[in-house]
């Protein structure tokens, strides 16, 4: 069975050395050693500035739609993981869509000024599949209106753009560490904010408020991570590069052999350092992807439709239509793409997709 990714894990033994660690310390939560530790080899690998570790990849956007939103109208993309929208409505504001760009995928910055109201108090945007969103436009919009700018860059780990840290920029910045995710810590995600007065808030927020042991800031949740999982991140992190190179070659080789007289694949944005976190591909028509589909699950292989459906079209949301997004989404779909994907595999793949095209 091939599935659209696959968990890497690094050897035993490593994880094992990291685990005795914990039994030393007898330490197992609250910001421990292993946590730290990862927290300072992560700003070395990724230039950053700082970074706060949180339990997955939700509770970071939570935390900067809680302290940033002020149940106000948030705009945003409806072609994202439901997490960005729903972060949205659990923290009493109101998602506010605006349509894509059809070849980025990313929020069409030529369209964020007319969804702007007197109650939107910020921009939360998605860099979709790791592509960034035009962020010069986005950021002087925002700078205009006195807004804040959210940017969930779930995919986006190892990513730059004009030569520095795509998460070093926006107000906050967060992504996923999930098990599905290109760097991981089994569940988890992180926080980036560069504004000291403001990270210090998200800090103390993912903590329960916390001023030292009896004391309190203000209000906070347990966005805490185990040292069970900085364990885990410890493990992965020396295998990166391997880990990235070896997506490479997986890109170039669907690059090279799947039709694109047919197909359309995601336009990526100028001046960005790419990650090769999810190979996506455009059908001419939803009828043609789901031909596909059921070509390759006929031979276990198991591709997604990432992201459908539109979020603007989730009950619980009720957004306007967005035509671009609810096209866009009933057409793509994203392949295979993980660290030992073997080329028979991918022979096998292109092959299906071309016999069924």
């Amino acid at each position: 069975m091939i599935n659209v990714t696959k968990t890497f894990f690094p050897p035993l033994e490593e994880y094992n050395q990291q685990l005795q660690r914990i039994w030393k310390n007898e330490w197992l939560t609250n910001r421990g050693e292993l946590l730290q530790e990862l927290e300072e080899k992560l700003k070395d690998y990724l230039t950053v500035s700082n970074v706060i570790i949180m339990n997955n990849g939700t509770i970071p956007l939570q935390i900067a739609l809680k302290v940033l939103g002020d149940k106000g109208e948030i705009i945003t993309t409806p072609f994202s993981y439901v997490a960005t929208s729903a972060a949205i409505v659990w923290e009493n504001c109101t998602p506010v869509f605006v349509d894509i760009h059809p070849d980025y995928l990313t929020i069409d910055e030529t369209k964020i000024e007319e969804a702007i109201t007197i109650k939107t108090t910020a921009i939360l945007a998605t860099h979709v599949f790791g592509n960034p969103c035009n962020i010069e436009t986005i950021e002087a919009i925002a700078k205009k209106h006195k807004l804040k700018v959210i940017y969930d860059a779930a995919h986006c780990f190892g990513v730059t753009y004009n030569g520095k840290s795509i998460f070093e920029y926006g107000d906050v910045s967060t992504c996923s560490f999930h098990a599905t995710k290109l760097f991981h810590t089994g569940e988890g995600g992180a926080l980036f904010c560069n504004e000291e007065t403001l990270r210090h808030k998200m800090f103390y927020s993912h903590n329960f408020g916390h001023n030292g042991p009896l004391a309190f800031h203000g209000l906070g949740v347990n966005g805490k991570i185990s040292e069970l999982q900085a364990a885990m991140g410890l493990s992965v992190l020396p295998y990166m590069n391997a880990i990235i190179e070896s997506r490479r070659k997986t890109v170039d080789y669907y690059d090279q052999n799947l039709d694109f007289s047919k197909l359309k694949r995601v336009k990526l944005r100028e001046n960005t350092r790419w990650n090769y976190s999810y190979y996506a591909i455009i059908f001419e028509s939803e009828e043609i992807l789901i031909r596909v589909q059921k070509a390759l699950n006929d031979e276990q292989i198991f591709p997604r439709r990432y992201f459908y459906p539109s979020l603007n079209t989730i009950p619980y949301i009720n957004g306007e239509s967005m035509p671009v997004s609810e096209n866009i989404s009933s057409r793509v779909m994203c392949l295979p793409l993980y660290f030992d994907l073997k080329k028979i595999d991918l022979i096998q793949i292109c092959k299906k997709i071309s016999n069924a095209l």
